[in-house]
């Protein structure tokens, strides 16, 4: 078996630091486009994980019909014009959404990379916000229409229905998240996630090592494919760590915010299911940042401190993570990388419409602050 490229192959097949190569790829700084060009070129040629679904040909081998141009973007920070195929057909790229991405996990800087890259080769980005009432009566949006859409982007589209609705109308088309399937077969789609796994496995691994064994979960595991699982890693971390999974200090399918008339209404039920646990975990780990910072305005109405009577981490890296006192550890999401992987998703599909479907998960970063910061 082939071993998995990391990083630092790149940076050493280059010449240069593990941290310019991060960079480049992930588009967390700022990379000399000359520079930021080679190591994309690189990590394609050399199969990394956020590449490895594109065959790379060399001018002269011309066989994939996905241009080198597509992948490496030496345009991609001053807004020049690309070389390179530019649509032939429909130029309209919906992007479908359920929430304000103002309050989303991905946000807005996936959707501006999504933009950006797409306008760079001769595409625009129209944005659909469906409400209930259009997901209830399987309604697609008047402005996606076989004369005007090339390709369709879901982002947090968690219905099944609508999903399969979707998949069927034949659109090439890629869900950024997707439903829970536990009692049926999942349909054939190409599905952008972030690494939900890794990082929690880090992160129990470390609190272990600093003596703590006792771990809870908390979010609706059903409520999609993400939280599924971030608590998939989290049941396989207890168990590869020698760990005992503790049901009574786990809320994992049942707590679903939108379920609840009010704040207030969602307060009161934490504090009930808190003051019934025998006694609290060392850890609470959420499936998101809005649930951990939920619990913590529970756990403070039952007079608990964070992290001295009980450590806390989140996931997503939302903006109130860094501002709430304490601050949230919680795992980081690459939006702008995973809009650039959502635009090379829908380009491989729209050149490659019989292709396997596939899924493809962005790189995340465990990030520690104050919440699990206990003094030994």
């Amino acid at each position: 078996m082939r071993e998995r490229v990391t990083i630092q192959d790149i940076a050493s097949a280059l010449g240069l630091s593990r941290n310019t190569v991060s960079k480049a790829i992930n588009n967390t700084g700022p990379v000399a486009d000359s520079t930021r060009a080679a190591v994309l070129k690189k990590a394609a040629e050399m199969g990394y994980k956020q590449f490895s679904y594109l065959k790379v040909s060399s001018p002269e081998q011309a066989e994939s019909p996905i241009s080198m141009d597509l992948i490496v973007n030496p345009a991609a920070d001053s807004g020049k014009a690309k070389s390179g195929p530019l649509p032939t057909g429909p130029t309209e790229i919906a992007f479908l959404t359920t929430g304000k991405l103002d309050n989303s996990h991905f946000g807005s800087p996936m959707l501006d990379r999504i933009c950006h890259e797409m306008s760079l080769i001769g595409y625009s980005v129209t944005i659909y916000r469906l409400l209930p009432a259009d997901i209830a009566a399987l309604r697609v949006p008047d402005g996606i229409r076989p004369s005007r859409t090339a390709g369709i982007i879901c982002a947090e589209l968690l219905d099944r229905d609508y999903c399969k609705m979707m998949i069927e109308l034949g659109y090439p088309i890629i869900f950024v998240d997707f439903p829970v399937y536990t009692d049926e077969e999942t349909p054939d789609a190409d599905i952008l996630l972030m690494d939900n796994e890794k990082c929690i496995t880090s992160f129990i691994r470390q609190m272990k090592d600093k003596g703590y064994t006792r771990f809870g979960f908390m979010g609706n595991i059903f409520h999609c494919r993400s939280f599924f699982e971030r608590y998939r890693g989290f049941r396989n971390a207890l168990e590869t760590y020698g760990l005992t999974y503790d049901p009574s200090v786990c809320i994992a399918s049942e707590l679903n915010r939108s379920d609840f008339e009010d704040y207030e209404t969602l307060i009161l039920y934490l504090k009930k299911r808190l003051h019934e646990m025998p006694s609290l975990p060392d850890v609470f780990i959420c499936a998101n940042d809005f649930i951990a910072t939920d619990l913590i305005t529970a756990l403070r109405c039952l007079g608990k401190r964070i992290p001295e009577d009980v450590m806390i981490l989140g996931f997503d890296d939302s903006p109130e993570s860094r501002i709430i006192t304490p601050t949230l550890s919680t795992i980081h999401i690459h939006s702008q990388s995973m809009g650039y992987l959502a635009v090379r998703m829908l380009l491989s599909r729209i050149a490659a419409p019989d292709m396997y479907s596939y899924t493809i998960h962005g790189e995340t970063t465990l990030v520690l602050r104050a919440s699990t910061q206990r003094e030994p």
